[in-house]
């Protein structure tokens, strides 16, 4: 199969393996969704997961946020790792919303990506599943898997993530991306198989 061919299999085949699609992090709202996405980077879903009942407990608006210190912040959410940077940056980003935005979550690329802790993959990731905004959040597990798959070079993040773009309808971005991720825990690991070994690997370089 060419590019095309094995792009337009995988769309098929992740689609019967993943019909649903829940959102992996645990929030009420596009605010909650924010922060759960920010603790998410070099952290696990399933502990920031564990981290945020805690926290959202003390604080789920940007409104309250904003007031807590950062020291407390920075205590409960030490399990995720990071926690200096992402403590500053939650209250701090909290602190904007509130004095630029109405204490509302923007629907807008630019002025997510300006707040603080917030970069292009977060910004897509709350686009994406706070508003339906069509965008391809590259996380490690469809960086590595486009690669992998054969589907991008994998040079950097920006390149894999405008690759995948071209390749599926922008329609099925929100959902793709998820169907990608569950595929990279759960059949295509980053140990548990060489490009040869998982199923959709085999059914992918066998035809």
């Amino acid at each position: 199969m060419n590019k095309k061919e094995r792009a337009s299999y995988l769309l098929h085949r992740l689609e019967q393996l993943y019909p649903e699609t829940p959102i992996p992090l645990d929030h009420k709202d596009p605010y909650t969704l924010l922060v759960a996405v920010l603790l998410s980077a070099q952290c696990t879903d399933a502990r920031v997961n564990t981290v945020t009942p805690a926290l959202f407990a003390l604080a789920d608006n940007p409104h309250d946020m904003r007031c807590v210190p950062v020291e407390k912040v920075r205590e409960i959410i030490r399990p995720c790792g990071l926690s200096p940077r992402k403590s500053h940056a939650i209250v701090e980003l909290s602190r904007l919303l509130v004095e630029h935005h109405d204490g509302v979550v923007p629907q807008d690329f630019a002025a997510l990506e300006s707040l603080p802790g917030v970069g292009h993959k977060t910004a897509s990731v709350v686009m994406a599943q706070a508003f339906g905004v069509p965008a391809f959040p590259v996380d490690t597990h469809i960086h590595r898997l486009a690669k992998r798959w054969k589907l991008s070079s994998g040079k950097s993040v920006e390149q894999t993530e405008a690759d995948l773009k071209k390749l599926f309808p922008r329609e099925k971005w929100n959902q793709l991306h998820l169907q990608i991720i569950f595929a990279g825990r759960e059949h295509c690991t980053a140990r548990g198989c060489n490009g040869k070994t998982c199923m959709l690997c085999r059914e992918l370089f066998a035809r």
